[in-house]
C-alpha cells in the first residue's frame, strides 16, 4: 500500500479537482445544471472562477501548491461567510462540503501533485536540460564544495566521503 499512495494521491486530487470545477461551470455557465440564483453578486462571480481555473490547474497538477493553497483559502472564506453564520455544526448549516474541500486543499499544498502531474513533469524536465553539475550531486554542491570525511554511525560500514557547500 505504501508504495502506491502516491498514485492514489494523484487519483484524489484529479476527481477532486474535477468536482470542485463543476460547482464553478454551474455558477457562471449554469452547466451541468443552472444555478439557483439567476443574477449572481460579484463574490460568487469570483467564487466561481476561481473554481474553473483553480479547479483546471489542480486537475493538471499544475502549479499545485499554490493553487490548492489558495482554493483552501476560498472554502474557508465560503464556510465562515455562508455556512457558520447559519450555526455550529457542519451537517446542520450544511457547510460539510466547503470542510473537506477546505482541509484537501490544504493537504495538497502541503504535498504537492504528485508523480501524475504536470508539476513533476516540469520539475524533470527542467533540471535535466539544466543540469550542469555531475549526476548524483546537487546544484549547490556542484558550484561550490568541499570534501569533507564523515565519520560511520554503525562500526560495520565504513566511513562515507561526501561532498557540502560552503
Amino acid at each position: 500500500m505504501n508504495r502506491c499512495s502516491p498514485y492514489f494521491l494523484c487519483i484524489l486530487r484529479i476527481i477532486a479537482a474535477f468536482v470542485y470545477g463543476v460547482h464553478g461551470t454551474q455558477k457562471l455557465f449554469g452547466f451541468p445544471a443552472p444555478f439557483p440564483m439567476p443574477h449572481l453578486p460579484p463574490l460568487f462571480l469570483a467564487g466561481g472562477t476561481i473554481e474553473i481555473f483553480g479547479g483546471l490547474l489542480l486537475l493538471l497538477g499544475l502549479f499545485t501548491r499554490p493553487v490548492a493553497f489558495i482554493l483552501s483559502g476560498e472554502m474557508a472564506v465560503a464556510y465562515f461567510n455562508f455556512h457558520a453564520p447559519q450555526g455550529f455544526w457542519p451537517l446542520l448549516n450544511e457547510g460539510e462540503g466547503a470542510v473537506l474541500y477546505c482541509f484537501m486543499f490544504l493537504y495538497f499544498a502541503s504535498t504537492g501533485g504528485g508523480p501524475w502531474s504536470f508539476d513533476r513533469w516540469l520539475r524533470k524536465t527542467f533540471t535535466n536540460r539544466h543540469s550542469f553539475e555531475k549526476p548524483g550531486t546537487s546544484r549547490l554542491s556542484a558550484v561550490v564544495h568541499q570534501t569533507v570525511e564523515a565519520r560511520s554511525v554503525c562500526p560495520q560500514f565504513p566511513p562515507v566521503r561526501t561532498r557540502v557547500a560552503d
